[in-house]
């Protein structure tokens, strides 16, 4: 309904941006309030969260972050103030990697999660959220490397657990990579 806004800060206060869109003043529940400045022209990618006795617009600084968002609403008994509790306290890139890396105790320690939330939302959202290691350049590794963890890939293998084989796979240098398979073969079968 309302993806994003463009506009001016022209208020910033609690967990709340103001942000002026042609004359409009709106409201945005912000996890990042700390780093928004007064007079500010920024874009906030909005989700309209409307409930019986309640009408919020939730803001983020980009489309993953919305995305997680979304993603963390969808779990059973987690709602909109405690997924912008998580996202205002650590950052998308942590919160990702928790998950991805089946952190409970990381997840625990965020306001409102207890180890049941916790738990559930590893079960619900392991494997389906964009990791971190998608957006680092592939120019990092190694050809064979970035072969072997394709092929892994093509075997049906997470993301997640992909990575944990190619930080393996990265301490020998100079394999082929066949060799690189069986070592990621190795680490993920463990």
């Amino acid at each position: 309904m309302l993806a994003f806004i463009d506009g001016k800060i022209e208020a910033v206060k609690d967990d709340i941006a103001v942000i002026n869109h042609e004359g409009m003043g709106w409201e945005v529940h912000y996890p990042h309030v700390d780093q928004v400045h007064l007079n500010e022209e920024m874009r906030i990618y909005t989700y309209l969260s409307i409930s019986e006795n309640d009408m919020r617009l939730y803001g983020f600084s980009s489309q993953e972050e919305k995305q997680l968002f979304l993603k963390l609403i969808s779990v059973k008994g987690l709602g909109p103030k405690t997924a912008m509790a998580m996202l205002a306290k650590k950052g998308y890139a942590e919160i990702v990697q928790a998950i991805e890396n089946g952190d409970v105790k990381f997840l625990k320690a965020m306001p409102g999660i207890g180890p049941k939330a916790a738990s559930q939302i590893i079960l619900d959202l392991k494997g389906k959220l964009v990791t971190v290691t998608d957006t680092a350049p592939k120019e990092t590794l190694p050809q064979e490397i970035q072969d072997a963890a394709d092929a892994l890939k093509n075997f049906g293998y997470k993301q997640g657990d992909i990575q944990k084989a190619v930080n393996i796979m990265s301490e020998s240098p100079d394999l082929t990579v066949q060799e690189y398979i069986r070592i990621g073969l190795r680490a993920l079968l463990k």
